[in-house]
């Protein structure tokens, strides 16, 4: 097969869905768009994409190695296509789900939930880094299956144009049928939420029914709006510092751990210490359960 990513495609369409949400705003909610916030946003976004082209290269050709030792070969015929959308998004839930679960991936994946606002800049902030953090293995593996490499990434890429929709505040809810399985705006803002109730919660990429099955899924409620960012909020709109600050706080707790905690600080969920000076999510949720008497 020719490669095909539609992702080069969808670009200028999100550009101008920027735009159309910025003038949304500025009548509707203009405490939704920062300009700092914003252009971080953006170069975020562009780095990203050059990243990416960067390594694309020796994704494909770890893809293609994973094909060319096939267990199967299941062909292009539509079904496939479908199989492969699907199997895609049920890996992307797994790595999405690590990426907040594993300090490692948390340190490639956190400028993605760096923003303290919501909007449709949001979705472009994605990872420099990943690469480097290895997440790219969630994704290509069902090469050894027998699905084309170059249909996994055309598929990828569909999931990654859906996913930029969702990043909004100017869609509330949507029918229930549709809430009930795909992943949806109101579902996403609950992610993007650190909010006791909705820390670490919806890790969906389309289709909301992996965090229903797995029990993972929190529905947002009206009485608690969302508060978006990260547990400890960044603080700066520093470019590099949004992309490599948890990378630099690794390297300092691993070099200021004792011996035997220095790889938990990589393997651990974010927030993990060795002398409890901190609280992870599990911990931040269970507490404020405990203080509301567990009513959700």
């Amino acid at each position: 097969m020719k490669a095909f990513d539609p992702v080069a495609f969808a670009i200028p369409l999100f550009v101008l869905l920027v735009f159309a949400e910025m003038l949304w705003a500025r009548r509707n909610a203009p405490e939704s768009y920062e300009p700092r916030d914003t252009l971080t946003s953006l170069m975020l976004g562009l780095g990203s994409t050059a990243a990416g082209a960067i390594v694309a290269g020796t994704v494909a050709i770890a893809a293609t190695w994973l094909y060319e030792h096939r267990l199967l070969t299941v062909g292009h015929a539509w079904w496939v296509w479908v199989a492969c959308f699907v199997l895609d998004d049920f890996n992307y839930y797994w790595a999405h789900r690590t990426g907040h679960r594993v300090r490692w991936f948390w340190a490639s994946h956190v400028n993605h939930h760096s923003s303290q606002h919501y909007n449709l800049s949001t979705a472009l902030r994605q990872s420099w880094t990943g690469f480097i953090a290895l997440s790219f293995v969630f994704r290509i593996w069902p090469a050894f299956l027998g699905f084309d490499p170059v249909m996994i990434i055309a598929v990828g890429g569909l999931n990654l144009i859906y996913q930029f929709w969702i990043h909004t505040e100017a869609i509330r809810r949507l029918p229930r049928w549709f809430e009930a399985v795909m992943n949806t705006p109101s579902h996403h803002r609950v992610h993007h939420g650190v909010n006791p109730l909705y820390l670490d919660r919806n890790y969906a990429g389309v289709f909301i029914v992996w965090d229903r099955l797995f029990g993972t899924f929190t529905p947002e409620r009206d009485e608690i709006p969302v508060t978006y960012g990260i547990v400890r909020q960044l603080g700066s709109f520093s470019l590099l510092w949004s992309v490599f600050h948890e990378w630099i706080a690794i390297a300092r707790d691993v070099r200021s751990a004792p011996w035997r905690h220095k790889l938990s600080y990589l393997w651990r969920t974010p927030g993990w210490s060795h002398d409890g000076s901190r609280e992870t999510s599990d911990a931040i949720r269970a507490r404020w359960l405990e203080r509301t008497g567990g009513a959700v």
